[in-house]
């Protein structure tokens, strides 16, 4: 017979126990104001939904994810949520349906039915913040400083900020005109900037085409890359320059405010690039090997509901940067109450309480081994001594 241990979890799923369920509690709140103080608008979209609304328009990459069950009520596919931006989307082109720009934030579970990476949790809390109706470089530009207070927030420090726009990668292939298979070949390899898998997939097509694409593998670094691009492409994807010019202008607007900013530009990166239509983006930490944060524009993904609308925006797993956060200093104590019908100690502790003591009753006769201090009965009603 097998042994089941029942406190065992799922690979990759985990509990947050205290004091850490404490420290990730306290961000969601830090972060959620930040939001509100932005203008961004908190909404709480369903743990699950019809599958087809999870998935619809946003690649195979979140079908993968997707852990699905049958509805018993309309014997439908439900889907548990592994991204809350597809019904963020949802709820901006059918249930608010605002003229104008529409902001929203949000924060809850996730579940994965593979990790993303390697020591990636499948069951991440995701927080982030869209914008809806603006087409502008203005709105992208704010979207990314709100990305980079976030993790200030976090105190994650020396942040580099990978920027990518996959109207570098479109011209590129349009001028090249492979056929589907071979694009999809292509993408793979670019993906993984494997060049001698570039190379193998290629040797069929011209050497200057080859040439092109193998070249967006290494146009990655400093400022550098933008301008070694402008030279490889006006003649080949002469619409590439616009997709350049936007990340020039974006990267001078962002040094504006913070000059120390490090930017790291990566025309390859073609993370989420079934729905992205334009800029994408990524904040590393040092010594944190995968993106701590990542959004970019993905304009009329709302269509699928029935309003296309131009969107930027961008998410972060609160678990991931809970564990990047310095240790939690020493708890605050707590105080011991004895259980005792005192109108007078029923006050006193409802004081304490508003205060933001944490007030403990003593049912066993021990104090809560938290409290460090107790209340006492003296001839004045009660007061606060150290134990």
């Amino acid at each position: 017979m097998t042994t089941v241990d029942h406190w065992q979890l799922p690979d990759g799923v985990e509990e947050v126990l205290p004091p850490r369920a404490e420290v990730v509690e306290r961000l969601r709140r830090q972060l959620l104001d930040l939001y509100r103080s932005w203008g961004y608008r908190l909404v709480i979209p369903p743990l699950m939904e019809f599958s087809e609304s999870l998935l619809v328009g946003l690649g195979e990459d979140l079908d993968l994810l997707t852990f699905r069950m049958t509805d018993q009520l309309s014997g439908r596919s439900l889907g548990i949520r592994a991204d809350i931006t597809p019904q963020v989307a949802r709820i901006d082109a059918h249930s608010l349906a605002e003229p104008g720009t529409t902001r929203l934030c949000y924060a809850g579970s996730t579940l994965h039915t593979l990790p993303k990476t390697l020591l990636a949790s499948r069951s991440p809390i995701q927080v982030g913040a869209e914008l809806y109706g603006d087409d502008s470089p203005a709105a992208d530009v704010e979207i990314v400083r709100l990305m980079l207070e976030t993790l200030e927030v976090a105190e994650v420090r020396g942040v580099t900020l990978d920027l990518g726009h996959v109207g570098v990668y479109e011209a590129v292939l349009a001028a090249a005109e492979l056929d589907e298979g071979l694009e999809r070949t292509v993408f793979d390899a670019l993906q993984r900037k494997s060049v001698p898998d570039l190379e193998a997939a290629l040797a069929g097509v011209t050497a200057q085409t080859a040439q092109m694409i193998i070249a967006l593998a290494g146009l990655h670094g400093d400022d550098a890359v933008l301008a070694r691009a402008r030279e490889l492409y006006a003649g080949f994807a002469p619409e590439a320059l616009q997709a350049l010019d936007a990340l020039t202008e974006l990267a001078a607007e962002l040094r504006r405010s913070r000059p120390q900013l490090d930017i790291y530009f990566d025309l390859a990166e073609l993370r989420g690039y079934h729905y992205h239509t334009g800029l994408v983006f990524a904040a590393y930490a040092p010594g944190h090997g995968q993106a701590l944060a990542n959004g970019g524009r993905y304009n009329d993904v709302g269509q699928v509901f029935g309003r296309a609308r131009p969107a930027t925006g961008f998410a972060t797993d609160l678990k991931a940067l809970v564990a990047l956060m310095a240790a939690a200093e020493q708890p605050p104590g707590a105080i011991s109450m004895p259980d005792a019908d005192d109108p007078q100690l029923a006050a006193e502790v409802d004081r304490l309480r508003a205060c933001g003591e944490i007030v403990i009753n003593c049912l066993s006769g021990s104090p809560d081994p938290r409290c460090d201090r107790e209340l006492v009965e003296t001839d004045d009603g009660w007061e606060v001594r150290e134990l």
